[in-house]
């Protein structure tokens, strides 16, 4: 382990890609700090954190609700970063896009507010999404970069079920943005763009983004249409949470960074799992032709490749990784009848 790096706090820490930080950040050195929302009458399993090396002396656990932006000062107070991953998450709309967008802009607002009166706070990095990117509704040569933006109306028109997500993390971002240029000489304000995660999990549920990209194997069908438009683009977690310490740690850092490191057509990938993970039955590449049978528009990493980042997983790394997480936590035999 490295030396004591300082103290950071990362918000949304039992999710998928804020728990793989911690673990990352506490390898690094660095003391964390982590939110997560309360849920009275339920506990929470955390002993997928608090048994992190490291995690006894170097990790405490605070209470914090988007809903309460006020709430996450505690954990902020005396913090020289703030990773802030936690986002509402509506995939079936149960509530109205504008509640999910108000909670999500409200609370990243709070954060940075937090991260303000702290006084301590350096640099605050949001985690927002490629669906603040891939909806802008315009014809873009090669691939998009940092200056594509998701168009709300776009957005809207589209009436997908995960478009609420897509429009609170557009919006969200920009205001993050904004207010980064609005107190720039006080706090740093920067944001990293993932596409599709993929790769093992700590957390105890299957994260949303490898039940997508596993949809193949888990013959989730619903999924495809959106698996057609987010295999173009994706990234291992472990690349992910070491994309999110370089942006702390990289004294240049401004704007925006798009985090992809591999795409593919769905159809593609439809070869590489049948190639691959023989054991599993795999819709053919002919039956995937009407969900996508062309490359969608992809992700530039330019920028971050740029500022000296490497990425050091490819596709067969996160697949493998992935599988063999979910063998290991019997997902597959409990979702579909194949082991």
């Amino acid at each position: 382990m490295e030396g004591e790096k300082g103290r950071v706090c990362v918000t949304g820490g039992t999710g998928y890609i804020g728990s793989w930080l911690i673990m990352r950040l506490l390898e690094r050195g660095y003391s964390v700090r982590t939110t997560m929302r309360s849920n009275p009458g339920h506990t929470k399993d955390i002993g997928f954190l608090t048994a992190l090396p490291g995690a006894s002396e170097k990790l405490q656990i605070f209470n914090a609700d988007l809903s309460i932006p006020e709430s996450f000062a505690a954990a902020i107070e005396g913090c020289i970063g703030v990773f802030h991953v936690a986002t509402p998450v509506d995939f079936e709309d149960k509530e109205p896009e504008e509640v999910v967008t108000k909670r999500s802009i409200d609370g990243a607002l709070g954060i940075l507010n937090a991260c303000l009166t702290s006084q301590t706070v350096k640099r605050v990095v949001y985690t927002s999404s490629a669906a603040a990117v891939l909806y802008s509704g315009k014809d873009v040569d090669d691939e998009a970069d940092e200056s594509v933006w998701s168009d709300a109306d776009f957005i809207k028109a589209l009436k997908t079920h995960r478009a609420s997500y897509a429009l609170s993390k557009t919006l969200t971002e920009k205001a993050v943005l904004e207010f980064g240029e609005k107190h720039g000489l006080e706090l740093d304000v920067v944001t990293i763009i993932p596409s599709l995660v993929i790769g093992p999990f700590i957390c105890p549920k299957l994260p949303s983004s490898v039940s997508v990209g596993l949809a193949m194997i888990l013959g989730n069908e619903d999924a495809y249409s959106f698996l057609a438009l987010a295999a173009s683009s994706m990234v291992h977690v472990d690349d992910l949470a070491r994309a999110h310490i370089f942006l702390l740690e990289y004294p240049n850092a401004k704007g925006r960074y798009i985090c992809s490191s591999d795409g593919m057509t769905i159809q593609q990938m439809s070869k590489f799992l049948a190639v691959n993970y023989p054991e599993f039955q795999i819709p053919t590449p002919d039956s995937m032709k009407k969900y996508g049978g062309f490359k969608t528009q992809g992700l530039s990493s330019k920028k971050f490749l740029d500022s000296g980042f490497k990425y050091k997983y490819g596709f067969k790394e996160m697949f493998d990784g992935t599988v063999q997480c979910c063998r290991e936590r019997v997902i597959f035999s409990s979702m579909v009848n194949e082991l």
